[in-house]
């Protein structure tokens, strides 16, 4: 019987690319993997001044009715918002979600930004960022082929409205901070967006992976490996 197909979505600037090397470890052991490249983030080139917040959410979710069985949604960094809203959109449809260094997020991210798009600064990176235990092939790999996240991204949310959402297993799994960083914290600030939907969910597990906040590049194996035993939790078929 085979294992619950496995859809990635990667965070702010990345396409499909950045999941190269943890989709071919989860293809190597059999698993059926979908990377999505969001609308806007195809290349440097592409359109973003008429991206949406709900044309990321739609691509989510059109990829998890595509897979035709329910899935493991693993979503990297921010694309926890819009994965978080495509569960509200198809929990029966999605049988675990895992949240790489990120959470569900609810609301908007930044209101206030007005731009079209919001560029990779890397002096920002590196002054806020987990970099451990990524060469310098792979920084330089990130530098030359981020794309600029549209604008609306940070200042548009979509309404939740579906409380199964709450009760789909959560897998998080802490990379750039701990676990217990991430509890600690959203205790704590409890509006604070990025981590604001962890107080909701019902049925959550916490791993930790000491590395970088790009796992899919620092520590791959150890991550497809993690995404693969969930997928194995949940036989299709």
């Amino acid at each position: 019987m085979a294992s619950a197909p496995i859809v990635l979505v990667p965070g702010f600037w990345l396409g499909a690319w950045a999941w190269d090397e943890v989709a071919d470890v989860l293809r190597a052991h059999g698993h059926d993997v979908t990377a999505l490249t969001l609308p806007g983030l195809g290349s440097a080139d592409a359109g973003r001044s008429s991206v949406t917040y709900e044309d990321h959410v739609n691509a989510i979710c059109n990829a998890v009715r595509a897979a035709g069985a329910p899935v493991v949604l693993a979503v990297h960094s921010a694309s926890g918002f819009s994965g978080y809203a495509a569960s509200d959109r198809l929990p029966e449809q999605i049988a675990a979600m895992v949240y790489v260094d990120s959470a569900p997020g609810i609301g908007v991210l930044d209101a206030g930004f007005e731009a079209i798009e919001k560029p990779m600064v890397w002096e920002e990176i590196e002054a806020e960022e987990n970099l451990d235990g990524l060469s310098d092939a792979q920084k330089e790999r990130f530098r030359e082929r981020a794309v600029p996240e549209p604008g609306a991204i940070m200042r548009e949310s979509a309404e939740l409205t579906n409380e199964a959402r709450r009760d789909i297993p959560s897998t998080l799994i802490c990379t750039g901070f701990t676990s217990e960083q991430y509890q600690t914290y959203a205790s704590e600030h409890p509006d604070w967006a990025f981590l604001a939907g962890i107080a909701e969910l019902r049925n959550v597990s916490w791993i930790d992976l000491p590395t970088s906040h790009w796992p899919m590049w620092s520590k791959p194996v150890e991550l497809a490996g993690i995404i693969g035993d969930v997928a194995n939790a949940y036989p299709s078929g």
